[in-house]
């Protein structure tokens, strides 16, 4: 484990631990129908040849870059980049509006924006074009976009291409970077008003992840999987679904959506997952409809599963010797059930405060 009491900043924590596990799986998306794993090294060589070509683009240390994609692993590899090379990322939501994109571009006097899709690029690029700061937009997938005057746009594999060509040193650059300097600005996602955004240092990140160790230390932390499904642009998942996976080591899956959660959950297998209230109160309904629809022995069993299950959980020895068997069996037929839908193999579901977007 990386002392991340004394690590200098986020893009180095990951660094470091590409040379730990080069050839370690560490991100997973969905390509052609299943997942597919890309290594600790080939993730350091996109973020390395991205920061160089970012740097080639013009942009310089302290600059904003807004972040607009679905969870994928080109959202954390443009993250670490842009931080890599002193600049600062600005995370959106996907849900954003024009205006939105708009108001955060101008609030944040970001210099640029990378955005993944052509779908995404239709709300974006009218608000790039509008704000002031912003001269540059970097596209993950192609777009058709015209080229304008007062916007430049670039293609990721181009940007990515170029900066495979450069031999700046990136990792020294990013170790320039100190605790205390700001890695992102954290905004709302708007449903209260205008987007509300937070300045997060790069030490205040890497405390919030020496603090979810500690918490998850009972849980003899190893090998993990975590299955990333909650916006990357909420601090919650940016922190723990991100770095504090980067901090352990940790797999990614990427999960293709809410709706598909519950397979990707049977493909992944997570062993950790970051999730909010929300979340529990949405999987508690849907299995509790199920289970009374159902009805009979089956539905019977289930509650009697769970009513053994909170007592034995208040006092595991206030079960009478007829609950204990009851719950022996409940274990078999109701609780196994029931983990192997979350892919049998879950440690701990950490929760925040967040709501599901």
């Amino acid at each position: 484990m990386i002392d991340l009491d004394t690590c200098p900043n986020l893009s180095t924590l990951f660094f470091e631990q590409a040379r730990r596990h080069p050839d370690r799986p560490f991100l997973w998306a969905k390509r052609d129908k299943s997942f597919e794993p890309i290594t600790w090294r080939e993730t350091a060589e996109q973020v390395i040849a991205l920061a160089r070509g970012l740097k080639a683009l013009g942009l310089q240390p302290g600059e904003r870059v807004l972040l607009l994609s679905e969870n994928r692993p080109e959202w954390l590899i443009s993250d670490i980049a842009v931080m890599a090379i002193g600049c600062l990322s600005v995370p959106a939501y996907t849900t954003n509006t024009t205006e939105e994109h708009r108001y955060l571009l101008e609030h944040s006097a970001a210099k640029a924006a990378i955005v993944s899709t052509a779908k995404l690029a239709q709300r974006l690029l009218p608000a790039a074009r509008e704000a002031k700061d912003c001269e540059l937009v970097v596209a993950i997938e192609p777009i058709t976009e015209p080229q304008e005057a007062d916007l430049r746009l670039e293609d990721w594999s181009a940007v990515v291409a170029n900066g495979r060509e450069r031999q700046d040193d990136v990792e020294s650059e990013a170790l320039k970077t100190r605790r205390g300097d700001t890695a992102c600005f954290i905004y709302t996602s708007g449903t209260g008003g205008t987007p509300k955004g937070v300045m997060l240092s790069h030490g205040a990140m890497l405390c919030n992840c020496a603090g979810a160790h500690h918490l998850l230390s009972e849980f003899s932390l190893g090998d993990e999987v975590f299955l990333s499904f909650l916006p990357l642009s909420h601090a919650y998942e940016h922190t723990v679904g991100q770095f504090f996976a980067i901090a352990i080591g940790a797999q990614i899956y990427y999960a293709e959506s809410v709706d598909r959660l519950l397979t990707n959950l049977a493909e992944a297998r997570p062993t950790i997952m970051t999730a909010v209230p929300r979340l529990y109160e949405m999987m508690h309904q849907r299995i509790l409809h199920g289970v009374e629809k159902q009805g009979g022995l089956k539905a019977k069993i289930f509650h009697q599963a769970l009513a053994t299950g909170l007592k034995r959980q208040a006092d595991p020895r206030g079960l009478t010797f007829s609950e204990t068997l009851v719950d022996l069996v409940a274990e078999r037929l109701v609780r196994d059930k029931v983990r192997e839908r979350f892919g049998g193999r879950l440690k701990a579901m950490i929760s925040g405060g967040a709501a599901l977007n």
